[in-house]
């Protein structure tokens, strides 16, 4: 499990395609290497991966074809800047809200103007995440915690404002989103639990 505060940008250092499937290479800049071992879950934009190898500089991820299909994954290229959050101990503060890793869709950035200091950002999401986003609830960008200010329900898609602060900016990758590019979005893991029980009760 995670928080949605990401601890690293990370940079992708290579990715090599194996029978289908892709090998990609990241090297974090503050969390410490030696911190990591094989095994360990860590959220890459918010897509929980596991460490398959490590070296003095890199950690080196097996991503399936299933990852691939559901996730921006296979759009990263080397130089690609991600967000980075190691899995939760029990020693850690709770600063974000529960995150599981697991990508609900993909959301676009359909707008964005500046606030005092802070940045107003509108995402579009699919029309059937539409149940799982409300106003003051958690949502997930690219592995981030965010709050969500409101809510714009349209036919099409749901369109939801968050409000980035200026930490958030500079310590993670969205202040880099540009209109109309994508992101990886993850809703509330209650809200989801909450919708499956109401289905089928």
């Amino acid at each position: 499990m995670f928080t949605g505060i990401v601890q690293d940008v990370g940079t992708v250092t290579s990715i090599e395609a194996k029978s289908g499937d892709l090998i990609v290479a990241i090297a974090p800049r503050a969390i410490a290497i030696e911190e990591i071992q094989v095994g360990d879950s860590v959220a890459v934009s918010g897509v929980c991966l596991t460490v398959a190898r490590l070296d003095s500089s890199s950690l080196f991820f097996d991503i399936s074809r299933e990852t691939i299909a559901r996730t921006r994954v296979g759009d990263w290229r080397s130089g690609s800047a991600v967000n980075l959050e190691l899995a939760m101990s029990v020693q850690d503060r709770f600063g974000g809200h529960l995150v599981s890793g697991h990508i609900d869709g993909i959301a676009t950035l359909a707008a964005s103007e500046a606030s005092a200091r802070s940045t107003k950002m509108v995402f579009s999401a699919p029309l059937s995440l539409a149940p799982f986003i409300a106003e003051k609830g958690s949502v997930t960008i690219d592995g981030v915690s965010l709050t969500i200010n409101r809510v714009i329900d349209d036919s099409q898609d749901v369109r939801f404002e968050l409000n980035l602060v200026p930490h958030t900016l500079k310590a993670t990758t969205l202040g880099q989103l540009a209109i109309g590019e994508f992101a990886h979005i993850e809703v509330d893991i209650i809200a989801r639990y909450l919708k499956r029980l109401m289905d089928v009760s």
